[in-house]
């Protein structure tokens, strides 16, 4: 009878193993939810009320026009002077491809292509070499490019992510607040990306 109980155990055992094993592979195929060329966005998504745009107060010594990202915060605020600022909730590099430093907007661009960069294609195979702008494509409405980098501050099509850290190392914004932007910054605004709040 012991033995009997012990190859019950033993398949048991054996068979939670495999099950374990194929869904720990079936996960490590699983798509970047971060990345999905195609889907359009589902506009009925509706933003957690902290990560809706809002001028909010803001200390800061640094002039009107630069932006200032908080990657902790998952906030992205444009200095308006006089201690304020308009705050956006952003998305920003998961575990691994957060940075911080300081940059400028050297190019922007309306409906941008997606040409994924050849790491990102490595760790993402599924991903298409080239994609045409438009509502399906991961840039969103708008980009603005960040220096001689592959980082940009760019629209989604997945604003479900916006407050979350899911990225390849840019930073996303629903479309209606990614355009506000590209609107109200130049090519050359300072940007500075910290991980940490200012002290």
């Amino acid at each position: 009878m012991k033995k009997f109980r012990y190859l019950i155990w033993m398949l048991v055992a054996t068979g939670g193993l495999i099950l374990s094993a194929s869904q720990s592979q079936a996960q490590l195929r699983q798509p970047d939810v971060g990345d999905q060329p195609g889907l359009l966005p589902d506009e009925s998504v509706e933003l957690d009320p902290q990560f809706r745009k809002t001028a909010v107060l803001y200390r800061t010594n640094e002039p009107p026009g630069t932006i200032i990202i908080s990657t902790q915060d998952r906030h992205l605020y444009l200095v308006q002077g006089n201690g304020r600022a308009l705050r956006y909730g952003i998305g920003v590099g998961r575990e691994g491809f957060q940075w911080q430093g300081m940059l400028n907007i050297t190019r922007k661009a309306e409906w941008p292509d997606w040409t994924p960069p050849p790491e990102m294609i490595a760790r993402q195979p599924y991903l298409p070499r080239f994609m045409a702008g438009g509502p399906g494509n991961p840039l969103g409405a708008r980009a603005m490019y960040l220096g001689t980098t592959v980082y940009r501050i760019h629209g989604t099509n997945r604003p479900d992510t916006i407050g979350t850290a899911v990225s390849s190392g840019c930073f996303r914004l629903v479309n209606a607040d990614v355009t506000d932007l590209y609107e109200r910054v130049p090519v050359g605004t300072k940007v500075i990306v910290r991980q940490k709040p200012e002290l």
